[in-house]
């Protein structure tokens, strides 16, 4: 296995700040951080596209302006869909080093390799893989890699073509381990028989593995009465072999405490507990939801200005728990200024960029026939 860095066991994710009146709330990012720093968790990771770019500003001003360049990590990504030329492609990293204040990346990452944006990763014309390079021989990047989102054969295929790349960013969970769509477990496989040190990105979903129904609940906290519903998830990222850190998209105070108590006290699966989750996953895997962990990148790209992720954990909350009045205050509350489920026209640009291949028309229809109705 390379030896990468010796990153904590536990990452701060960028993607999924706490916002006040609309804008990332700095005040509470800044306490995150310096939790977050004050119990050795120093890797953050951000990209062009999280928070339209405001992202890499947050993490300027809480991490870059305020700690000494050597005290911590940073990964940051390009997106291949915004890259028409290698002058695009000059142009962003410089953009993005101007964002974030730093003179150099530890990691940096072609962004969500995945079949649909094939033609650009494969362009030799703007040849991804040898820009990535000349990066590290310039010392602008120490580390080069990619975040993949696709099949363990494509996944294999790139890293046989590639074996210079240093690390692959995966999806893992427990729910997505054996998920057709996501392939977590094989793809960790593949990655393992290449040598690359993992880094799991989604441990919790999105946050939809910090709370489950009552009686699943219940039956975990019964193994494990003190430790938070999150930290299950966190503790099977951990356990796994390659997987060398966690990538938590945290929004909240409570959230890095929590993390935090399951990195500093960390501890593999009992056998009990290994039997539960396992029938706990199951049942979860039976429950008709919709895969999407509100990465958000199928925001901006669509013209009706709907917020997919948010109204379709809505209608993931009916589906999980029960048509109730709260996911339907809660989508009032999303759509008092516009962008209605209904107002989807089809486009599809949204599912182009979807790294969870969701069917989101479909699913917006769904949400829709429930919520655009009066209750």
């Amino acid at each position: 296995m390379t030896d990468l860095l010796k990153l904590p066991k536990l990452g701060f994710g960028f993607m999924r700040l706490p916002k006040k009146d609309g804008q990332i709330d700095l005040a509470t990012l800044n306490d995150m951080v310096d939790e977050a720093m004050g119990s050795g968790v120093n890797f953050f990771d951000t990209a062009y596209v999280y928070h339209s770019g405001e992202s890499e500003k947050a993490l300027k001003a809480a991490v870059v302006d305020r700690y000494p360049r050597e005290s911590y990590i940073v990964s940051d990504k390009i997106p291949a869909w915004e890259i028409e030329s290698r002058e695009d492609m000059d142009k962003l990293f410089a953009t993005q080093l101007e964002r974030t204040g730093l003179t150099y990346f530890d990691m940096y990452l072609i962004h969500s390799l995945e079949e649909s944006h094939r033609n650009r990763h494969e362009d030799p014309a703007l040849d991804f893989w040898g820009w990535g390079q000349g990066l590290k021989e310039k010392g602008l990047v120490r580390h080069f890699g990619f975040s993949f989102h696709d099949t363990p054969e494509r996944l294999d295929e790139v890293l046989t073509a590639h074996p210079e790349v240093d690390f692959v960013f995966l999806q893992v969970n427990y729910l997505d381990w054996e998920n057709p769509l996501v392939h977590a477990g094989k793809c960790c496989e593949i990655a393992r028989k290449h040598g690359k040190p993992i880094i799991a990105m989604e441990p919790v979903r999105g946050g939809a593995l910090a709370s489950m129904k009552p009686e699943y609940e219940a039956r975990l906290k019964a193994l494990n009465p003190e430790s938070s519903i999150a930290s299950w998830a966190i503790r099977f990222c951990m356990s796994l072999d390659g997987v060398v850190t966690a990538l938590s998209g945290m929004s909240a105070p409570d959230q890095v405490k929590d993390n935090i108590s399951t990195m500093k006290n960390y501890a593999p699966f009992s056998e009990a507990e290994k039997s539960c989750l396992d029938q706990v996953t199951k049942e979860l895997l039976a429950a008709p939801t919709i895969g999407c962990t509100t990465c958000g990148y199928c925001v901006d790209s669509c013209p009706a200005n709907i917020n997919i992720p948010s109204i379709l954990t809505a209608y993931n909350t009916i589906l999980t728990y029960g048509d109730y009045d709260r996911p339907h205050f809660y989508y009032r509350g999303l759509v008092q200024n516009g962008g209605a489920a209904s107002s989807c026209i089809g486009c599809k640009k949204c599912e182009e960029l979807c790294p969870q291949h969701l069917n989101i028309t479909d699913a917006l229809e769904k949400a829709s026939a429930v919520f655009d109705v009066k209750k």
